[in-house]
C-alpha cells in the first residue's frame, strides 16, 4: 500500500498529461493559456485573484473528455496587467477574444467565483458561444455589502502585502479543509502578487466589489434570464461566499438549471474534491444527465 499523499504538488498532478502551455495575444492582451485532451470544447475560468493552476488538480480528468482551456483572465495571473477596471463585460469580452483566437466556436464553459459570473454573464449575451454552463460556487448572487467588504479587504491585503501570513491566509478562505492548502501553491500566489503592477490590477479587478460599480453588472433576473445554455450549479456545503439561499435564487431566474451540492467543502471544491467534481462534470456535460 502506498503512503504517497493524495495531493503531492500542481506538476504531480500534470506529468502524466499531454498539455502545452503557452501564451496567447487577446486583443493585444498577452494571455497565458493552458490546453489539453481532445473533444468538445471545455473552457474553465478560475476566481478573483486567481490563476489556472486552481484546476491543476482536475485537468488530467477532463482531458478524457474535452479538450480542455484552462487560463490567466486579464489583469490575473501571468496574463497582460492593462490598467483599466476588468468589468464584467470587459473579462467577457477577453473570454471570447481568446476563444476566437483559438478557434473555438461554441464551448462548454466552466467558471469558479468570479469565473461563474463571466461564463453566466458570456451565455446571456453571446448565446450562440455557449453550448453548456457549469456555475462553480459563483458567490454572492444576493450582492450582499459585507461579503464584499470581506473579498476585497482579504485581497488587497495579500497584495499589498504578499507574505507568507496573508497570502496563505487569502488561500485559506478558499478551502474548508484548510489543511490541503500547500506551500506550493501559498508560494504561486505570492508569485502572482509580486508581479510589478499587480497592485493596481487588482484595484481593477475589485471594482467589482463597489456596489456603484457592481449595480451595472449584478446579478439579476433581467439577464440572468436571458441564458438559454442548460446549467448546472455546483454549489458545496461550506462556501463562505454564498450559501444554498442564493442557489435557490438562480434557479429561480435561470431557465434550464439544477443543483448539486458538493459535501465537507469550500469555495474550491475542485481542488478539495477533485473526484466529485469531475464525476458531476462528466455526467452533466457528457451523458446530459443530471449529477446525483
Amino acid at each position: 500500500m502506498s503512503d504517497l499523499p493524495e495531493h503531492i504538488s500542481i506538476w504531480g498532478e500534470l506529468a502524466d498529461v499531454d498539455h502545452q502551455l503557452r501564451h496567447v495575444h487577446v486583443d493585444g492582451v498577452r494571455t497565458r493559456v493552458l490546453q489539453a485532451g481532445s473533444g468538445p470544447d471545455l473552457v474553465l475560468l478560475h476566481g478573483t485573484g486567481g490563476h489556472l493552476e486552481a484546476y491543476a488538480r482536475d485537468i488530467a480528468g477532463l482531458a478524457a473528455d474535452f479538450r480542455v482551456t484552462a487560463y490567466d483572465m486579464v489583469g490575473h495571473g501571468w496574463s497582460d496587467l492593462p490598467d483599466k477596471p476588468y468589468t464584467i463585460d470587459v473579462l467577457s469580452a477577453h473570454l471570447i477574444g481568446l476563444m476566437d483566437a483559438l478557434g473555438i466556436g461554441s464551448a462548454h464553459l466552466s467558471g469558479e467565483s468570479l469565473g461563474g459570473w463571466v461564463v453566466a454573464w458570456t451565455a446571456a449575451h453571446h448565446p450562440e458561444r455557449v453550448d453548456r454552463l457549469v456555475l462553480n460556487t459563483p458567490g454572492n448572487i444576493a450582492n450582499k455589502p459585507e461579503v464584499m467588504a470581506r473579498m476585497r479587504d482579504s485581497t488587497m491585503a495579500a497584495v499589498r502585502d504578499p507574505s507568507d501570513e496573508t497570502v496563505r491566509r487569502r488561500v485559506e478562505f478558499l478551502f474548508h479543509h484548510k489543511e490541503m492548502v500547500t506551500d506550493e501553491l501559498v508560494g504561486l500566489r505570492r508569485s502572482v502578487y509580486s508581479r510589478p503592477g499587480f497592485v493596481q490590477a487588482i484595484t481593477n479587478t475589485l471594482v467589482l466589489q463597489d456596489p456603484l460599480v457592481r449595480k451595472d453588472f449584478a446579478w439579476d433576473p433581467s439577464w440572468v434570464g436571458k441564458v438559454a445554455a442548460p446549467t448546472l450549479l455546483l454549489w458545496t456545503e461550506h462556501d463562505p461566499t454564498g450559501g444554498l439561499d442564493e442557489a435557490a435564487m438562480l434557479l429561480e431566474w435561470l431557465p434550464d438549471a439544477r443543483l448539486h451540492v458538493i459535501a465537507d467543502a469550500g469555495h474550491w471544491p475542485q481542488w478539495e474534491k477533485p473526484d466529485e467534481y469531475l464525476r458531476t462534470h462528466h455526467d452533466f456535460l457528457v451523458l446530459g444527465k443530471d449529477p446525483v
